[in-house]
């Protein structure tokens, strides 16, 4: 089970490795290395988030999550995302961009760090309504039922995630914003824009997702309804497959804009080890192939089933994260703290609940697999 599932990161980090030492020597080695474990550390939360929505999508769309995925995460988030964004604030064209990652260095890092404030603001956001989301909808399980029962209740006002987002978003425009630590000068109008971006990103691709999330269910409730449309689609008619299709698209596109929003931190934070992007692309994408794995591994154990309060451990994190990210605009915050943070909350959580299991008698290691993913990597 656990070399069918983490076998190909296994392979990918022995080649990764190799590779690095070979161009670069042991200090490159070494780079590699320690970006691949800040990258594991920041990153295990989105792990747990992305296995409570993978279990939901069938076995083809699971397989593109951990193939296309997986190049998106590493290719487009790892290695093209540092130079789009230097090209859009450098105003160069992508070739000019590349040319300067490989040749200047130093100024390449001086201009991605110089857009941190944008990105900071855009995934802050976004993180923050996923949290907020997860914290106002009432649930079978509360963690800390002091307060989310509480919240759960006054949560049934639509709009309140979105208000206190926008509370958050302006808050952090009148404080931090303009006295950003990069880029240097006022960037309350940048923050606030991004941060709004942010916001409607979530909006859409969020509210896409769940609206076609939404009729599957309602489709599946209706047992005889159901069946008499998989007759239909197995004679051509291929309604069933339309629907699931189109809901696990958007899931695929909601699944893609958390991982970007949460590789934000990992690849700013890379420039305090290294400004060389190939070292960063390897190293961050070795990282991100763990993530996929563990990702597998969560859905093929069913240990979000049997250790209930897994998920809300992950989205305090995803709370504490998006905060972060919003005061590192104008404060520095070592990539350590953000790390323990996460893997601090999902700890507490896991034992949570094995006390919870032990106390009813259901050891997590004695329930039922669940639904396995069908291609791991």
């Amino acid at each position: 089970m656990l070399l069918k599932t983490f076998g190909w990161s296994f392979a990918i980090t022995v080649l990764g490795l190799g590779l690095a030492g070979v161009l670069w020597g042991w200090q490159g080695l070494a780079v590699v290395g320690i970006l691949s474990i800040l990258e594991i550390s920041l990153s295990f939360d989105n792990a747990v988030i992305n296995a409570g929505i993978l279990r939901k999508m069938n076995a083809f769309w699971q397989k593109i999550f951990l193939t296309v995925g997986i190049l998106v995460a590493v290719f487009g988030m790892r290695l093209v995302f540092p130079v789009v964004i230097v090209a859009i604030t450098a105003k160069l064209g992508p070739i000019e961009a590349v040319q300067l990652a490989v040749n200047d260095k130093a100024h390449y890092q001086e201009l991605v760090t110089s857009a941190h404030p944008a990105i900071a603001a855009f995934g802050g956001i976004f993180l923050l309504m996923i949290f907020l989301d997860f914290l106002f909808e009432g649930r079978e399980h509360t963690w800390l039922s002091w307060i989310e029962k509480p919240l759960a209740r006054i949560g049934k006002l639509d709009t309140l995630s979105i208000i206190v987002a926008l509370v958050a978003l302006l808050v952090s425009a009148l404080t931090v914003a303009p006295h950003a630590a990069h880029g240097g000068g006022d960037k309350t109008v940048t923050v606030l824009l991004a941060g709004i971006a942010g916001l409607i990103t979530y909006l859409v691709v969020g509210g896409v997702s769940g609206y076609f999330e939404g009729r599957l269910e309602d489709d599946e409730a209706d047992d005889e309804e159901g069946a008499e449309r998989a007759e239909v689609a197995k004679k051509g008619g291929g309604s069933v497959v339309g629907l699931a299709g189109k809901a696990a698209f958007f899931m695929f596109l909601y699944l893609e804009v958390i991982d970007a929003s949460f590789s934000f931190d990992g690849v700013i934070g890379a420039f305090a080890i290294t400004n060389d992007i190939f070292e960063m692309a390897l190293g961050l994408g070795i990282g991100a192939m763990y993530i996929r794995s563990l990702t597998v591994f969560l859905v093929r154990k069913g240990t979000l089933d049997d250790y209930v309060y897994l998920e809300h451990g992950a989205h305090y994190a995803i709370g504490a994260l998006g905060v972060i990210l919003l005061v590192t605009i104008r404060y520095e915050v070592n990539e350590v703290i953000t790390g323990l943070v996460g893997v601090v909350l999902i700890a507490l959580s896991f034992g949570s609940s094995v006390l919870r299991n032990r106390r009813e008698g259901r050891p997590g290691q004695d329930a039922p697999t669940h639904s396995e993913v069908t291609s791991g990597v």
